[in-house]
C-alpha cells in the first residue's frame, strides 16, 4: 500500500496538530505507504498570525518544519505537508505564500509549490465570506517531482477547480497528483468529489485528495471525505468525517495501459497556459 492520504480535523494549536499529524504519519507507515499527503492547514487552522508563524519557520525559529524533517526521517516515509505559511524564499519579509513541501526519506526538501489559486469567494455558511488574498500570496510555478512512487504533481484545494493546471501537471509528466484540501461543507458537497474524479480521469493521474473533515476555529466546517482516486476514475479509498488514515497502491501497469487505449493528451486541440511562470520540475 504505497500511497496514503491523510485526513485531520486541525485547529489553531500548532504543537498539538502536530502530535496528530505525527500519530496519523506512523499509522500510514506501518500500512506500508512509501508517500503521505497531509491536508491544507494540516498544522495551524484558523490562525491570524499566519505572516508571523511563516516568518519564524522561516529564521529558523518554528516547530513547524524541523518536526517534518524528524518525522520524514524517523517513519523512512516521504510527505506532502499541505500547506503551511511561508514567505517565498528570496523575499522573507513579504507576505506568505499557502506551501506545499515535499520532503523525502531523509528529511530533506525535495519541492515546494506555492498555491497559485487563492479562495477569494462568497459561501453560504456560517463564516460567508473567505479571502486568502488577505493572508497570502500567489503562487507561479507549476510544479513537478520524481518520488519513490512516481512522478507527483503538486496542487491545492481550490487548484482543483481550474483544470488547466492540471493539464500543464498531466504535459510536465505527472503520474501522481496531490490535493490537501479544506473544501468548506457547503461547497464540498456541491462539488468536490465530482472535482477530484474528473481531475483523475482527464489527467489519467491518481489524485491523493487530502482533506479536512470537521468542525473549526472561525467558526468554520469543512466538508471531508479525503479519497485516493485512480486514473480511471475509481475512488479506491474514502472517509467522510474524522480524523483518517487511507492507503492505495498505485498499479503503474494499467495505468500505462490506459493512457495507451485512450492517448488523451495527444489529442489535446486548446491548452490554455496554467500560470504566468514556467513548470518547474524536480528530481530525485
Amino acid at each position: 500500500m504505497s500511497l496514503a492520504v491523510i485526513q485531520m480535523v486541525s485547529q489553531d494549536d500548532v504543537l498539538a496538530n502536530l502530535a496528530s499529524a505525527r500519530r496519523l504519519l506512523e499509522q500510514a507507515a506501518e500500512g506500508g505507504a512509501r508517500l503521505a499527503v497531509l491536508p491544507e492547514n494540516f498544522s495551524a487552522m484558523g490562525r491570524r498570525d499566519l505572516t508571523e508563524l511563516g516568518r519564524a519557520e522561516a529564521e529558523g525559529h518554528g516547530p513547524i518544519l524541523p518536526w517534518l524533517r524528524q518525522a520524514a526521517r524517523d517513519l523512512r516515509l516521504w510527505i506532502v505537508a499541505g500547506t503551511l505559511p511561508l514567505p517565498p524564499d528570496r523575499r522573507p519579509q513579504d507576505k506568505p505564500n499557502a506551501c506545499s513541501l515535499l520532503v523525502d526519506e531523509q528529511g530533506e526538501r525535495v519541492a515546494r509549490y506555492d498555491k497559485i489559486h487563492l479562495f477569494d469567494v462568497d459561501v453560504s455558511d456560517n463564516r460567508g465570506r473567505y479571502r486568502e488574498s488577505d493572508d497570502y500570496a500567489h503562487g507561479a510555478d507549476v510544479v513537478v517531482s520524481d518520488t519513490p512512487v512516481g512522478r507527483l504533481g503538486l496542487t491545492v484545494c481550490y487548484d482543483l477547480r481550474f483544470p488547466e493546471l492540471y493539464s500543464a501537471l498531466r504535459e510536465a509528466g505527472a503520474e501522481l497528483i496531490s490535493a490537501p484540501s479544506a473544501f468548506t461543507a457547503v461547497t464540498g458537497a456541491a462539488h468536490w468529489q465530482v472535482l477530484v474524479r474528473a481531475r483523475a480521469i482527464e489527467t489519467q493521474c491518481y489524485l491523493l485528495a487530502a482533506g479536512q473533515g470537521g468542525v473549526h476555529p472561525g467558526p468554520r466546517e469543512t466538508f471531508g471525505h479525503s479519497a485516493i482516486v485512480d486514473p480511471w476514475g475509481r475512488v479506491l479509498a474514502e472517509q467522510a468525517q474524522g480524523e483518517a488514515v487511507l492507503l492505495a497502491s498505485r498499479n503503474a501497469a494499467e495505468q500505462a495501459e490506459i493512457r495507451q487505449r485512450m492517448p488523451v493528451s495527444t489529442h489535446r486541440r486548446f491548452m490554455t497556459p496554467a500560470t504566468p511562470g514556467p513548470a518547474r520540475t524536480e528530481k530525485l
